[in-house]
């Protein structure tokens, strides 16, 4: 058990680490449109995206997917930056349920390079590991607590300023992606392989 504890803390502080940000950035831009009256739809897309990051650790813990590193730190704010444009089209959206479907499609997607990100690290913790599948399990664990940390964090500052500030939803959605979106774009002129 305190070998699976370990794990879980370390999912934990992979999440929560604010030196490496982008997963807060992503999270934190997932969660922009929703209120705590959707919960569920944001919690479906957070545990779609942790099954999505597990996978693709769980793909490189078993050699089943090799990447080139400098690419997948450079698709990170692409993919933040493109949740963040979904938040935009959100503001003028049409069809929820289509929207919805897409935002899944992307986050699985968006999950397996975040994960592919962090398996070179990963790997290594896992070098003298028999048994693979107990530090994979209490990792997600792990990172799915706190993604729900920061999506309740984020979903409270939506509350505090569009339901008891009275900021309309379309200006918080706009003012929050624009931010994230700034700061991805820096990530991308930063990341940019050579």
């Amino acid at each position: 058990m305190e070998h699976f504890l370990f794990y879980v803390e370390l999912g934990l502080g992979h999440v929560l680490d604010f030196n490496a940000y982008d997963h807060i950035l992503f999270l934190a831009a997932l969660a922009i449109p929703f209120t705590f009256r959707s919960w569920k739809q944001i919690l479906t897309l957070v545990t779609i995206f942790t099954v999505a990051h597990c996978l693709s650790l769980a793909f490189s813990v078993y050699e089943i997917v090799e990447v080139n590193v400098a690419w997948i730190e450079f698709l990170i704010p692409i993919t933040i930056l493109v949740t963040a444009l979904f938040n935009v089209k959100e503001i003028v959206k049409k069809d929820t349920a289509l929207t919805f479907k897409l935002q899944s499609a992307a986050t699985v997607f968006f999950g397996l390079i975040h994960g592919f990100g962090f398996s070179n690290y990963f790997k290594m913790l896992m070098a003298g590991e028999d048994n693979k599948l107990n530090p994979l399990l209490g990792f997600a664990t792990g990172i799915e607590l706190s993604q729900i940390i920061i999506i309740i964090g984020v979903l409270f500052l939506a509350f505090l300023l569009v339901e008891r500030g009275r900021l309309p939803k379309r200006y918080f959605v706009l003012g929050t992606s624009t931010i994230v979106i700034l700061i991805s774009l820096r990530m991308i002129y930063t990341t940019w392989p050579v």
